[in-house]
């Protein structure tokens, strides 16, 4: 057996969708195993790591999920405002950014807030994390582009970028990144921070994804997805994926098949075949229809190994259950929170609250 995926979906009717992978000689299958009334308000933003699902609304709230034991793991309430972003330093840290301007950084380990730093002036529409985890990027209503030293939880660089942008995303390789800006798409050199390459979209940018280090599928406010070769500039495919505008963009490799996951206002999810080796164009493998509005898209993945290493019988299932928050418990962490001033060095640097109270 082999590893198997699931999509985990946010919707404006405020539920969670689970649907596990199932694939197929010609067509794959998409089953449904879940669906959680997770919000009191539509969600925002969802992240996936090999243990846990965070997910982000505007009822300013992260919800936690234990994908190996199924279970509700809390909620942090930190954040005064909707989540807007959310994503997990492989298995050792979340990040959260949110309307109120703040980078959070949290630990899996103990949910303690390690780092609550103030990092635009107006919302963080926007986080990415590099891939050796010791640096992030942030754009936010304030016009500004940050890289982050998050070894020292400081602002390692600043740029003004002119515009509110609305995406920023690191490479798998980490050796560029690029910024979504309304319709246009900036490619940044990590080395020079200078812009490389520029592209354009016909339509607003809703969604980027990168599939190879150098190809990047990205859709917009219509049906239309492309994949764009950064190395040629040049966009190598467009097809027309939804019957609506593309909403989220996602990707995960199986069976050596490099597969995108498009979700859709029309309520559709679909599974598209884009293996580079593929010359005729990507090959539609399977959908489903959740008959919801879709806000949000994740991936998670659970590898043969770790399925093997959980039936082990070393913890038993109360044992297992003891180690977390009953169900519905809600985890409240106050901590110290950090604001940057950078351009008005007279202001107060920053003000301290209590510690972590965890209730």
């Amino acid at each position: 057996m082999g590893d198997h995926v699931e999509l985990v979906v946010g919707s404006y009717e405020q539920i969670v969708f689970g649907y596990r992978v199932c694939p197929g000689e010609e067509k794959w299958g998409l089953e449904p195993v879940f669906t959680h009334h997770a919000h009191t308000a539509s969600l925002s933003t969802v992240t996936a790591n090999e243990q846990f699902v965070a997910t982000g609304s505007k009822d300013e709230t992260i919800q936690l999920y234990n994908m190996k034991t199924r279970t509700e793991h809390g909620a942090l309430l930190h954040h005064d405002g909707t989540i807007s972003c959310l994503e997990f330093g492989s298995t050792s840290h979340l990040l959260s950014g949110g309307e109120d301007g703040l980078l959070c950084v949290w630990s899996t380990k103990t949910w303690e807030c390690l780092k609550s730093i103030k990092a635009h002036m107006g919302h963080v529409t926007s986080l990415s994390l590099h891939p050796s985890g010791k640096l992030a990027l942030s754009v936010g209503t304030d016009k500004k582009l940050r890289t982050w030293n998050l070894i020292e939880g400081r602002p390692a660089f600043t740029k003004n970028i002119r515009q509110n942008a609305q995406i920023v995303k690191w490479s798998p390789a980490g050796d560029k990144y690029i910024v979504v800006v309304n319709d246009k798409i900036d490619i940044y050199e990590l080395e020079s921070a200078n812009i490389i390459g520029s592209f354009s979209f016909r339509k607003r940018i809703s969604s980027v994804r990168f599939l190879k280090n150098n190809l990047l599928a990205m859709a917009g406010d219509d049906e239309h997805v492309q994949l764009y070769d950064l190395t040629s500039e040049k966009c190598i495919c467009e097809f027309k994926a939804h019957e609506n505008r593309v909403k989220a963009l996602d990707s995960f490799e199986l069976n050596d098949l490099c597969v995108l996951v498009t979700a859709s206002n029309d309520g559709f999810i679909k599974l598209w075949d884009c293996s580079t080796e593929r010359q005729e164009g990507v090959r539609l493998l399977g959908e489903v229809n959740t008959t919801a509005r879709i806000t949000c898209l994740s991936v998670w993945k659970s590898s043969a190994k770790e399925e093997k290493s959980d039936t082990q019988p070393a913890t038993s299932q109360s044992e297992r259950q003891a180690l977390l928050p009953p169900r519905n418990k809600r985890v409240r962490i106050y901590t110290e929170e950090v604001v940057v001033e950078e351009d008005t060095p007279s202001k107060k640097q920053g003000k301290k609250k209590k510690k972590q109270k965890v209730q």
